[in-house]
């Protein structure tokens, strides 16, 4: 399952990111918050409009924004 797919308030472990699918400035963002395997996320909520971009997660004490193209890039664990 990947990160864009887990409904809002579910936790999750990150289980495999797939660099490759990444612009290197957006990877680099990415793991310099957090977001890299190992790590535990909660979604938070979504955007409202048809692409329901962005995603809110919870990482830690951190809110962070992501795009649905990235959370589709990360392999989840359900917790």
């Amino acid at each position: 399952m990947t990160l864009d797919l887990l409904p809002p308030g579910q936790s999750a472990r990150i289980v495999a990111v797939h660099w490759d699918r990444l612009v290197d400035e957006e990877a680099r963002r990415l793991r310099a918050l957090g977001l890299d395997d190992g790590a535990r996320v909660t979604v938070s909520h979504r955007g409202v409009f048809g692409t329901r971009d962005p995603i809110a997660l919870a990482v830690g004490r951190m809110k962070v924004a992501v795009r649905r193209a990235h959370a589709a890039a990360m392999e989840i664990e359900p917790l």
